[in-house]
């Protein structure tokens, strides 16, 4: 049987100690070691102070769309200047619009890792320009497309062959995609209880406020 490779190996670590997955095959092992990695995962009983869970929250919320501290620490400021809303369901928001997690949930890309490797090696457009910055915020209205060119890319043709559906969450309400044409439109801002992430949002913000 063949080893998993290093990097998956990482991320299933990675979601066993966060609590949630962050690939599909990372669901797999969750599914059957639904607790935190190491010999004592099993047996360890502890309560973790305040700071240690609202740490955990923003650890997880930031593993699943896969970027640095200083990113999200910029998008928690922006989030918090808007003047309307709640601070935590605004930063949910931004980070829904990145394209990078549009791809992911458009069902372009299997992984978010994935769908940053497609927007930054240049095969995803957005109103029919090239964007190779997975952070491009994407506005209602705009559509995002497999460039041309690339549609005959192996992934891209399992992604059109409906392939990823099954280990993907439903595609949310704000995007509307037709998959055989590998195209999608952000119809609307997203809403917080319609973004599939694991995540306490006001704990998020608890952290970043302390």
């Amino acid at each position: 049987m063949p080893k998993t490779p290093l990097r998956a190996r990482r991320t299933v670590k990675a979601s066993r100690a966060l609590g949630v997955a962050l690939t599909p095959k990372a669901q797999k092992y969750l599914d059957r070691r639904p607790y935190g990695p190491g010999q004592h995962g099993r047996t360890r009983r502890r309560t973790d102070s305040d700071y240690a869970v609202r740490l955990r929250e923003k650890q997880k919320l930031r593993a699943q769309y896969g970027i640095r501290e200083s990113q999200m620490l910029r998008y928690y400021e922006e989030a918090k200047r808007q003047s309307e809303g709640l601070t935590g369901e605004n930063l949910i928001e931004l980070l829904e619009s990145r394209l990078d997690a549009l791809v992911l949930r458009s069902g372009f890309a299997r992984t978010i890792a994935q769908a940053r490797q497609f927007v930054t090696h240049r095969h995803i457009t957005v109103n029919g320009k090239r964007v190779d910055r997975p952070s491009y915020r994407v506005k209602p209205g705009q559509i995002v497309q497999v460039h041309e060119r690339s549609e005959k890319f192996e992934p891209f043709q399992v992604a059109a062959a409906y392939a990823h559906q099954e280990v993907l969450p439903s595609v949310p309400g704000y995007l509307s995609v037709d998959i055989e044409k590998l195209q999608a439109t952000l119809v609307r801002k997203p809403a917080r209880a319609e973004v599939p992430v694991t995540c306490e949002e006001q704990l998020v913000v608890e952290y970043y406020a302390r």
